[in-house]
């Protein structure tokens, strides 16, 4: 059994009755793709009148137009249908991953599966490859995504199998020590997933002309930060302190989002001009970045349930070419020790 629970959101009229957007925004974005409405109703399984009926239909309850045409560019968005598409991206960025932890937590608690392999983990892509992994395989599994912070806390209570945190590679490593609190090389063990480089997300073409963290500072400049608690915020307050940078000479600094990629998706939308976070996120939304750091993303796990079968288990498909591969097609990732053990003292000197 699989359940899956999605983002939708519904307009209420005036008169009271509800309508979904889904349609619409399916509509929407196979006519900005395509640049005709016959080719976009077709993609979407609607007669050519049924589409244009629709689109009417939502023009008069937004009372503004949603398409343009003119000779030799075809059929094109107005401003509005594109707020509507990138609101839509942005739902679906900062949602996916707290719906799939409670979906999972659902699968968990209505399924007669055996035990399933318990993870906590701070959101990333290479996590998202594994769990995708692991449920082709029909390896029960239950992800929950928190901070890193809480997936080790979680972990040193027994709450989870798996703790999923990121730690950055050289000089600023100690400052996870935070995260050693609830960790004992005497009874915990570390598996890598996966190096990973973080940095700035910034529009196509590189509009704004900017070079690196001290653009920050700039008046013309719109920032989206990440949310108080989270590694990526601390990893960007080292480097800013590093810069000789102070947060608070930075517009907006406490504008945030709570997922990589829905940073990526408030740049792509045009509300902001920088944002932080990992590679995959900023290329998944076509944007320009520039690299600043990198990391290593561990799972840390009790030492003497690296015997058991369904952590073994997982390890062989982390050690496994295909997965690594998977890993690797990542922008910014690299999967190349995915599975190994790794020493406490290797990595908190």
């Amino acid at each position: 059994m699989s359940i899956e629970i999605q983002p939708q959101w519904r307009l209420k009229r005036r008169d009271g009755e509800e309508v979904s957007l889904a349609l619409l925004l399916q509509l929407l974005s196979s006519i900005r793709d395509l640049g005709n409405i016959g080719s976009a109703a077709a993609q979407a399984n609607l007669s050519y009148r049924h589409a244009w009926g629709l689109l009417r239909s939502f023009e008069q309850v937004f009372s503004a137009p949603l398409l343009e045409k003119s000779r030799g560019k075809g059929t094109t968005l107005t401003p509005l249908a594109e707020k509507l598409i990138w609101a839509d991206k942005r739902i679906t960025a900062r949602l996916t991953p707290i719906l799939e932890s409670f979906a999972s937590e659902l699968e968990s608690i209505l399924s007669s599966a055996p035990a399933a392999l318990r993870i906590t983990a701070s959101h990333g892509f290479a996590v998202e490859q594994l769990i995708k992994r692991l449920n082709t395989d029909d390896v029960p599994v239950e992800i929950n995504y928190r901070n890193r912070l809480e997936a080790v806390t979680a972990l040193a209570r027994g709450e989870c199998d798996l703790a999923g945190f990121h730690v950055p590679v050289g000089e600023f490593e100690m400052a996870t020590k935070s995260c050693l609190k609830w960790l004992d090389p005497k009874e915990h063990s570390l598996i890598h997933l996966a190096y990973r480089t973080q940095g700035l997300f910034i529009a196509k073409g590189n509009p704004k002309q900017i070079e690196g963290l001290a653009d920050l500072t700039r008046n013309d400049v719109r920032f989206i930060n990440r949310q108080e608690g989270s590694g990526t915020k601390m990893l960007l307050e080292l480097l800013l302190a590093k810069a000789n940078i102070d947060p608070r000479d930075i517009p907006d600094y406490d504008h945030a989002e709570f997922t990589h990629a829905a940073i990526a998706a408030f740049v792509a939308s045009k509300m902001a001009d920088i944002g932080f976070g990992v590679e995959t996120a900023a290329r998944r939304f076509d944007l320009d970045f520039i690299p600043l750091a990198k990391e290593n993303y561990f799972f840390a796990c009790k030492t003497s349930n690296l015997p058991h079968a369904i952590i073994k288990l997982a390890r062989e498909i982390m050690q496994e070419e295909a997965f690594r591969t998977a890993v690797n097609t990542l922008p910014g990732y690299d999967g190349s020790q995915s599975g190994a053990l790794v020493a406490f003292e290797e990595i908190f000197h």
